[in-house]
């Protein structure tokens, strides 16, 4: 299977909508212009540095994710109990390995 690849811009709108914020909340958010965010996902200019560990840290991902260096993401298991904790590993090594049941 191949993969798909998303550039910086890609990411940021999708963790951006994922967290359920418009442009204009995020930009908010940073202390940017809306126009300064829609340039990132247009991939018409690229974020400061200060911003990327920023985004990173907003969104809980790694910086190497969003500069696309490592495929991995981070997911925040904080308030879930041993059995949802474990669900969520079965879920995701079921993914891995393609059972659909």
């Amino acid at each position: 299977m191949e993969k798909e690849l998303f550039s910086l811009g890609d990411k940021i709108r999708m963790l951006r909508e994922k967290s359920g914020l418009t442009q204009a909340a995020l930009a908010r958010g940073l202390g940017i212009s809306r126009s300064g965010v829609n340039a990132w996902e247009m991939g018409l200019s690229v974020p400061q540095v200060q911003y990327i560990v920023t985004l990173a840290k907003q969104f809980n991902v790694s910086t190497d994710y969003l500069l696309g260096i490592e495929e991995t993401s981070t997911v925040s298991i904080k308030g879930l109990s041993d059995r949802q904790v474990a669900a969520v590993i079965e879920l995701i090594n079921c993914l891995r390995s393609g059972e659909t049941d």
